[in-house]
């Protein structure tokens, strides 16, 4: 019974470095990735803000509101963006 246990130890032990291994290969494959995904994330959310929030806020009657805060909010934010690079 007692070398049963150290065998069955053993076998779970081994797959912690196949593990290991497997995980620094898929971290440095998806290093990348990332960007692309992160740019899809931010088209992603921008498609939400034009498709969603934009036209409402044209039909209370605040389109040229709304989009003059949308251009200074893009304006900020690539300066932003810019400076602390």
């Amino acid at each position: 019974m007692f070398f049963k246990a150290i065998g069955y130890a053993t076998l779970t032990g081994l797959v912690e470095p196949l593990g290991g291994l497997l995980g620094l290969a898929l971290v440095s494959v998806s290093c990348s990735f990332l960007p692309w995904g992160l740019a899809f994330a931010a088209g992603a959310m921008l498609f939400v803000v034009v498709d969603e929030m934009v036209p409402e806020s044209h039909r209370k009657g605040f389109g040229r509101e709304a989009t003059f805060g949308l251009v200074v909010g893009f304006i900020i934010m690539m300066l932003l963006d810019s400076l602390f690079k």
